[in-house]
């Protein structure tokens, strides 16, 4: 027998690094929200890498925090270490990644979700959903509470009937030997949910103490540290190093002659991997003409003494992992304080959402993060922003929000995962984007803040900031335009300490910048500005100058790719009645059901020819329209 709990316009079932941002969103919006989680002091907990950002995903988090989410915020007061990755690369490629405090993590997460007000915080174990005339009404906790919303966001993670394995060992856990959220699985497949099984895992964690680091490699972090947060105005100078080793042919002995108790290799593991991320036994069987393979010791916290042993994710026996351990340079007298484990759960298969990230088959209930076969903390972020705002604007009558993949790695992610689905954990990689040249890290806010403004989630302070950084960089770029540089002696001396090519006529500043020995520096030495600029107005200014005609291309590309996604498909199309698609092009638009040509056009198995019959059919249905009108 259930009892009436409370009403509420948005629930949020978890509250992992997904729920965090949608129960946030969801509330600062205006939607009285109800996050319900399994354990209240593992908010934002991460159960792998102690750590925030990386190619392609630093993007995402500086996108986060352009449309008002909190990752971005957190990790720059809890970092312990923050490194610029790629910086001798260009721009489209250059990421920010930041070693995280992994308990101060939590509590500032908490912290700011406790007084976020409209939210209410709740320890519970959902174990099913109130579905009602076929739309999502509420959720019921295992104690018999029921909960109503208009709109509910399952964010569980790899919670779901998860399965922790280690050799031969195996029980019934969700990551961290927390409980699994059984119940709540059989329960959606009671609702007619298509579930997948994926895996990933974790390394075995060590005691510092035990760590011989002269025998390893100090990775300091950056000595004047970038943040996520455009609004960060302090940086944190006591950083902690992590530290480089390598596994060599001893490591890889031991893993051979224990191959057959990993459980990944003894057939004990089912689910489907993450490509990008291996376990250590794989790396050793896929690369085995490599001699060795990196191992990063990243430390946990600042008042722990647990250090994370990126690169040794394993499934093998925990006498096996300290073997592996004991081979590698510094870490022959480590002691294991955590075993690695692999670990089984079910995810959604992604292409029964529509790209608000909204059950097609069940209004109101959405998902977000791992549960939709996602790998990693920022990618379970980003879909947790864009539900929560989603779920907040269908509770309370307001237009849904899409991006789409010319403006956010967002938008690239989810376009992917609703339209051609996933069959391993999906990861965001710069590669995935046709646009990267557009979606920097550096013109994430130039990108969003306006949109995040628009949507309720930018403050009128914040978006005042942003406008008057934006009018700087334009101003900046004018004067720039106008200046004439002549070949004076000045002049020439900046050009020649640069490596280029002396002037033997005047010059537009802006032109000379475009040279790509050329830095905004030397410009400003030449031709100072009237006013002293921020460092971001000057970076900005010096990258549009200097690519401004790839940006162009890029540009012109994003205008045919919206001439696509600007032609909508009619809800009510008949797919059958279209002669002359394959077979499985039809069974593909059925099961997706596209929104426009061009979500159609990029999904997978379907061919050039039945786009163009598509948009002929949706053409002439038109044409015909406005003949009978």
């Amino acid at each position: 027998m259930t009892y009436d709990a409370g009403h509420y316009d948005v629930i949020v079932i978890g509250g992992g690094h997904a729920g965090c941002e949608a129960a946030y969103a969801a509330a600062h919006r205006g939607a009285k929200t109800l996050m319900l989680t399994l354990n209240l002091d593992m908010l934002a907990f991460m159960p792998c890498n102690p750590s925030i950002g990386g190619p392609a995903k630093g993007v995402v988090v500086r996108e986060i925090d352009a449309l008002g989410g909190l990752m971005g915020k957190v990790i720059d007061k809890t970092y312990i270490q923050m490194r610029m990755l790629n910086t001798g690369k260009g721009p489209a490629v250059r990421a920010l990644r930041a070693q995280a405090d992994k308990p101060l993590y939590i509590q500032e997460m908490k912290s700011i979700l406790e007084n976020e007000r409209n939210l209410t915080l709740r320890q519970a174990m959902v174990e099913r959903l109130i579905v009602e005339d076929g739309v999502c009404k509420g959720v019921i906790t295992e104690t018999k509470a029921a909960y109503y919303a208009d709109s509910v966001v399952i964010t569980t993670g790899t919670f779901m009937r998860g399965r922790v394995i280690i050799g031969d060992l195996s029980y019934e856990s969700g990551p961290n030997n927390q409980r699994a959220s059984v119940k709540l699985s059989e329960h959606l497949e009671e609702l007619g949910f298509e579930l997948v099984r994926f895996k990933t895992g974790t390394p075995p964690r060590v005691n510092s103490h035990t760590i011989d680091y002269s025998k390893t490699e100090i990775q300091p972090g950056d000595d004047n540290p970038r943040h996520f947060s455009y609004e960060t105005t302090e940086a944190i100078l006591d950083q902690i190093p992590c530290w480089l080793t390598y596994t060599n042919e001893f490591t890889h002995k031991v893993i051979d002659e224990n191959l057959n108790l990993s459980a990944m290799y003894s057939g004990m593991i089912k689910g489907t991997g993450p490509r990008y991320c291996p376990s250590i036994e794989d790396k050793v069987v896929r690369f085995n003409d490599k001699p060795r393979h990196q191992i990063f010791l990243e430390p946990e916290g600042r008042n722990t003494e647990e250090i994370y042993v990126q690169g040794l994710s394993t499934s093998m026996p925990e006498y096996v992992q300290r073997e592996m351990l004991r081979t590698i340079p510094g870490l022959e007298n480590s002691e294991i304080m955590r075993a690695g484990y692999a670990i089984e759960y079910d995810s959604v298969v992604p292409t029964q959402l529509w790209p608000t990230l909204e059950l097609k088959a069940i209004p109101g209930l959405f998902t977000a993060g791992q549960i939709n076969g996602t790998s990693g903390y920022e990618e379970a972020a980003g879909q947790g922003l864009m539900a929560g705002i989603n779920a907040a604007s269908r509770a309370m009558g307001r237009e849904s929000f899409i991006l789409d993949r010319s403006q956010a790695y967002i938008g690239v992610m989810i376009d992917d995962l609703v339209t051609k689905g996933t069959n391993e954990p999906y990861r965001l990689l710069t590669s995935r984007a046709e646009y990267r040249l557009l979606l920097r890290h550096d013109n994430a806010d130039i990108r969003l803040t306006e949109i995040g403004y628009n949507i309720g989630m930018i403050s009128e302070e914040r978006y005042k900031l942003f406008a008057e950084k934006k009018l700087l960089i334009e101003k900046e770029q004018e004067r720039l335009a106008d200046v004439m540089l002549k070949p004076t002696e000045e002049v020439q001396k900046v050009i020649e300490n640069s490596g280029g090519t002396a002037l033997k006529e005047a010059i537009r500043a802006l032109e000379l910048l475009k040279r790509p020995e050329i830095k905004y520096e030397m410009i400003e030495q030449l031709t100072p500005a009237e006013q002293e600029l921020p460092w971001d107005v000057k970076e900005q200014v010096e990258i549009q100058i200097k690519y401004q005609g790839y940006i162009a291309k890029s540009n012109q590309q994003v205008e045919r790719m919206l001439k696509m996604e600007n032609k909508i498909i009619p809800e009510n199309i008949d797919y059958d009645d279209i002669s002359g698609i394959a077979t499985e092009a039809k069974e593909k638009f059925k099961k997706v059901r596209p929104l426009s040509v061009g979500q159609a056009s990029r999904i997978s198995g379907v061919n050039p020819s039945d786009v163009s019959i598509l948009l002929v059919y949706i053409e002439q249905g038109r044409i015909a329209r406005v003949s009978n009108e």
